[in-house]
């Protein structure tokens, strides 16, 4: 006989809807704090990249030297979006046509590649972020489903028994609440590190930016047929 008093126990009794309700409020708390965690360290890792490769970028002598530098830590943000703007550039640099044309397009060409770059980027930063963003808005309203659930059976138990004593409907009652309860303590870790993993997304956003810009000048002022000058 399952005991009637403890939290497991009265999670064992409870009605099959509220279970389900747990099960799944249970399943989407072990998921948001794998995505926390794993999150966290990436960004973390990846903001300490851009920061110092943007730095040793802004350093460097020239372009050749700033591409090394961002390199050397093997494939980081900064480098992939380095590479595929190096790419479509030596493309343009090949294409059979005039210097002058080249020059008109090298600026808008490299910038829309650069954009690119950088929005691959933080698109896959961002993967499975939106669970946590579903976790904070959803899991309190799976939780209440469970309580008005487990109410209703509450109820239901008082008409078959007849008895509206406390005992008979406080272990029903208890039992509902504590989905609401569980729905609020999926909801406030995921809504809190959401929004504080959205502040370092931000911050990774900003060097890759700045990075950009910084190769687009590089570029109109180190290459020769890409600058606007004449001669």
């Amino acid at each position: 006989m399952i005991p009637e008093t403890g939290f497991l126990g009265m999670m064992l009794g409870a009605t099959l809807g509220v279970q389900v309700v747990l099960a799944l409020l249970g399943f989407m708390s072990l998921w948001s704090w794998t995505i926390i965690f794993t999150k966290m360290i990436l960004y973390k890792r990846t903001r300490r990249q851009v920061t110092q490769g943007y730095a040793l970028f802004s350093e460097a002598q020239d372009l050749s030297e700033g591409l090394q530098a961002v390199s050397r830590d093997g494939s980081t943000a900064l480098s992939r979006v380095g590479l595929l703007a190096v790419g479509e550039f030596r493309k343009l640099e090949k294409a059979d046509i005039d210097r002058e044309r080249k020059r008109m397009l090298v600026k808008d060409t490299l910038r829309r590649v650069l954009r690119q770059g950088v929005s691959e980027e933080m698109k896959r930063l961002s993967s499975s972020l939106s669970f946590l963003a579903t976790c904070a808005n959803a899991a309190p309203f799976i939780g209440l489903f469970g309580t008005v659930w487990g109410i209703m059976h509450a109820f239901h138990s008082i008409g078959l028994s007849q008895s509206a004593a406390l005992a008979t409907v406080a272990p029903g009652i208890s039992e509902a609440l504590v989905a609401t309860a569980i729905g609020l303590v999926v909801a406030i870790p995921a809504t809190i590190a959401y929004n504080y993993l959205l502040a370092l997304l931000g911050e990774v956003e900003t060097e890759l930016v700045n990075y950009a810009g910084a190769f687009l000048n590089r570029v109109e002022r180190e290459v020769s047929w890409a600058s606007s000058s004449k001669g």
